[in-house]
């Protein structure tokens, strides 16, 4: 195997000294024009790639920021099984990328501090997103490094954090079927932690159902794990609940989409026979058939603009937390049936 160059090698192919090797690298000043020129034409010739950890010693500065995702349950997979993770984590890589940083994606379970970690690898701020134990914020406030949430409902905090209106977005569903004539409503939610989004869109679902006037029956919040088979098995009890057909409110598109699927399975159709609306506004949503009306959020928007708080902070932005709350909207497409049309 061809030996990997080295400073060494770049400082006698260019005749200058390991030294202004190292400034040109770093960016400081000092090397003349003529020596530039000499250090770029060795490096393209030797094929030399710097040793950006070296490098990152040496200025104090890793350019690493670190993303924490959640896990379903202590032990597992991450959850890129939800797409809704896939489109934020490319936002956030996007964005981090233009603003000259790096990304490390981890999962952490309940009973594992991140801190270790963030020191090993001198991480320069994190994003977290979702809700973890209250040890693990308690941990990172310790750490003093910047830190900003995501969809971290709970304000019981000091870090920067990033949200959207999930009460309203469950309203918003909810009121979407009493306005098309629909009384018997179901919610497809995960199960609901405190100060977590699905607890959030199940207060607003329930606020707008009770307001209309239906009666509050526990047996129409139907918690599942969220994905897609989560979905699709929850068919079997969506049909128990509402045998001559209704409408479903699923807390996150991953789980309408599998719902729409289980219900076909059983053979019955969408939106003729059971209405299904969704959450989140994935690119999915608008592939399958029907295309899924659900609540829309900005989910691009939602992954950059974390990533500009933690970079302000990492800057040295003044200290206040700051707290921004994203609108939600309805999107409207073709699996909700309108029962005020014979």
């Amino acid at each position: 195997m061809k030996k990997r160059p080295t400073i060494t090698d770049v400082a006698r192919e260019a005749g200058v000294s390991i030294a202004s090797i190292s400034y040109f690298l770093n960016g400081k000043g000092g090397v003349g024009a003529e020596t530039r020129e000499r250090i770029e034409q060795a490096i393209v010739k030797l094929g030399y790639i710097p040793d950006i950890s070296a490098r990152s010693l040496a200025n104090r500065r890793s350019r690493l920021i670190g993303v924490v995702i959640p896990q379903l349950e202590e032990g597992s997979r991450l959850v890129f099984a939800n797409p809704f993770y896939a489109s934020i984590l490319s936002s956030i890589e996007h964005e981090a990328r233009d603003r000259g940083f790096h990304i490390i994606v981890s999962g952490v379970s309940a009973d594992e501090s991140y801190l270790e970690l963030a020191r090993r690898r001198n991480l320069e701020g994190i994003i977290i997103i979702g809700m973890y134990p209250d040890g693990f914020y308690e941990d990172l406030k310790r750490s003093e490094i910047p830190i900003v949430l995501v969809d971290s409902v709970c304000e019981d905090h000091d870090f920067d954090d990033v949200v959207i209106d999930d009460r309203k977005g469950g309203a918003l569903a909810a009121t979407y079927l009493l306005e098309r004539g629909h009384t018997r409503i179901a919610m497809l939610a995960g199960f609901p932690a405190p100060g977590g989004v699905h607890a959030e869109r199940i207060t607003g679902f329930r606020d707008a159902v009770l307001t209309a006037g239906i009666k509050d029956d526990p047996c129409r919040i139907i918690d599942v794990t969220v994905g897609f088979d989560a979905g699709r098995q929850a068919a079997d009890r969506v049909v128990t609940l509402f045998p001559r057909g209704g409408a479903v409110f699923a807390a996150a598109d991953v789980l309408a989409i599998g719902l729409i699927k289980g219900l076909k399975e059983k053979g019955f159709r969408v939106p003729e026979d059971y209405s299904v609306i969704g959450f989140d506004d994935l690119d999915i949503s608008r592939w399958i058939t029907p295309g899924l009306t659900t609540v829309g959020q900005d989910i691009i928007g939602k992954g950059a603009i974390a990533v500009r708080l933690v970079a302000e902070r990492i800057e040295g932005a003044p200290s206040g937390r700051q707290r921004l709350v994203l609108p939600v909207h309805m999107v409207e497409r073709e699996s909700v049936r309108d029962l005020r049309i014979p």
